[in-house]
């Protein structure tokens, strides 16, 4: 058990719990201890020298009104500090806030904000930045913006160490979604906004944050190439500390094209392989000298969005004929071995999952019987499926490619084009140009199912990469809304199971497997907390940098 990892990640930090020693988690089919200390000092050591390098399937949009991928995810997370910090064993910690209180209605929340926490350039860190970042994220309408403005009323700071958040309505789960709101220097960011006027913020300095930084966190950035890597290096004035041998800097390359993939790991230049790989590229990788295959549980699910408004794919029987044709166990075995079956519209490890829908399984004689029911049975001929995959993940082609193949049995023809990421992204935005089917791997921005409830299936979530479904389902939304405005977690937990059987009986999307990532890594390189079993199941914070241990003089030992 490495008892240290916890310890690291307390420093500075008091965990929020009571006062339980151990706690037993189960993620998936597997289970870990995760030790739970008090607060800890804030400690200085030495970060390694030389470079961590890893890839990605895409280079990080590094603006925290923005950035919401994995590879954002990460960098927003070690550039940019938040309220509250996740951790291994599902709860928060206090981060930038050190104190809280609510308010018996549950509509008002007060936080102390640290003392002595510096932005990268020096500027010290208020309250002021708080309200500013919470209005700046609510205001661009983009990234994580999406978990604060139905319910945000007013932010507002009292004094330099207090900030108060007014909401319209109740959120349950407010608290967890605040390891989102990743605080910026206001001053800074103001200072570089394009195209602004006495009554615009032009761009909010989004063009400026893409290639700089504005955080306060463990990391700040080195330099960003838009079409690479960004590259990030340990802050000495961080509030919490440096500690000893944690990555100097950290390379983030962004592809995961196999070949560039095989040949940098194979050269030393990458120490952890991307998720996106095929199984076979990892498990060849993981036999050179000194490598290992590691599979880490995740509350991501892999989904075929379908576009229930465009023909044919409007007609409910030709969405539940597609689910029932579809070899799902010819996926999980052959392409993303180590996956389990998904079991509806939210990942199954996920708190306030609904046990009660049945795993995702191939029946091709209900297939044939609901395909029989649809108002172009007999026509399907002319209403082919247009089915996208992002290229950047080479595995998702063999995957649609089986799609089509198991919808040729039931008289549906599949149009299989491959998109790149960005230009995927740029399509979702408008029903008119969206695809049927288009295949994505998404997750869990807190822990709870109602996180990936509102993020995939509410109106405002329609034009993101998030949502190819359209559903426009006003009943829908405000059941999503209503249960996430519950404060009792049962009652809550109870609304969530009635919305995912809801949504599972209209078929909107194929629930193809849960993400279990695959990667390979160098164990001895690189001391990784989530490949050894006390991973931050939460979408980017795997790679939370500070709490590696990177020792490149074992690089030198397996590379010369």
């Amino acid at each position: 058990m490495d008892v240290s990892f916890q310890k690291r990640k307390a420093i500075g930090r008091s965990v929020i719990a009571t006062a339980v020693i151990v706690i037993l988690v189960v993620v998936g089919v597997g289970a870990y201890y995760v030790f739970a200390p008090g607060a800890g000092q804030t400690t200085t050591g030495t970060p390694a020298s030389g470079t961590l390098s890893l890839t990605f399937a895409n280079v990080p949009n590094a603006d925290p009104a923005k950035g919401s991928d994995e590879a954002s995810s990460a960098a927003l997370a070690n550039l940019y500090d938040s309220l509250v910090f996740p951790t291994s064993s599902g709860t928060i910690q206090k981060d930038l806030a050190t104190d809280w209180t609510v308010s018996t209605d549950g509509l008002t929340y007060t936080f102390t904000i640290r003392q002595g926490v510096a932005f990268h350039n020096g500027d010290a860190l208020t309250a002021s930045d708080v309200v500013y970042s919470l209005n700046r994220l609510i205001s661009v309408g983009q990234g994580y913006s999406y978990l604060f403005s139905p319910y945000v009323s007013t932010v507002t700071a009292p004094n330099a160490n207090t900030v108060v958040i007014q909401l319209k309505k109740t959120f349950g789960p407010f608290l967890s979604a605040l390891v989102r709101l990743y605080v910026v220097d206001q001053k800074l960011v103001s200072a570089h906004y394009v195209n602004s006027t006495a009554s615009s913020n032009g761009d909010y300095g989004s063009t400026w944050l893409l290639t700089h930084d504005a955080g306060s966190g463990a990391y700040q950035m080195s330099s960003a190439n838009l079409e690479s890597n960004m590259v990030i290096q340990a802050y000495s004035g961080y509030w919490n500390g440096t500690l000893a041998n944690q990555p100097g800097k950290v390379n983030m390359i962004g592809s995961s094209d196999s070949s560039t993939v095989h040949a940098l790991f194979t050269s030393g230049q990458i120490q952890i392989t991307d998720q996106w790989q095929p199984y076979s590229n990892v498990q060849a990788l993981s036999q050179l000298k000194g490598a290992k295959l590691v599979t880490i549980p995740t509350v991501n699910e892999f989904y075929l969005m379908i576009d229930t408004a465009k023909a044919p794919t409007d007609d409910i029987y030709v969405r539940q004929a597609m689910s029932y044709a579809f070899n799902y166990s010819a996926v999980i075995n052959n392409i993303f071995p180590g996956s389990k079956p998904s079991a509806g519209p939210v990942p199954s490890a996920l708190p306030g999952h609904n046990s009660n829908i049945p795993a995702s399984s191939q029946n091709l004689a209900l297939a044939q019987q609901a395909i029989q029911k649809s108002k172009y049975y007999g026509k399907l001929d002319s209403h082919p499926v247009t089915y996208w995959w992002v290229t950047q993940v080479p595995s998702e082609q063999k995957m649609a490619l089986q799609f089509a193949s198991d919808m040729q049995k039931i008289g549906i023809t599949v149009d299989v084009v491959g998109q790149p990421w960005l230009t995927v992204v740029a399509n979702l935005a408008a029903e008119s140009s969206s695809p049927n089917v288009v295949s994505i791997t998404d997750g869990a921005s807190y822990f709870e199912a109602g996180s990936v409830l509102q993020s995939r299936y509410t109106t405002p979530s329609q034009g993101t990469w998030e949502q190819n479904e359209w559903l426009h389902n006003s009943s829908l939304d405000s059941m999503i809304f209503s249960a996430l405005s519950t404060l009792d977690q049962t009652q809550r937990f109870q609304q969530y199971n009635t919305i995912q059987q809801q949504i599972y009986n209209q078929f909107p999307t194929v629930y193809a497997f849960d993400v279990y990532e695959a990667r390979a890594y160098y164990p001895t390189v690189v001391n990784w907390y989530a490949a050894n079993g006390h991973p931050i199941v939460l979408l980017g914070y795997n790679f939370y940098f500070r709490d590696f241990q990177f020792y490149p003089s074992q690089l030198t030992a397996l590379f010369g």
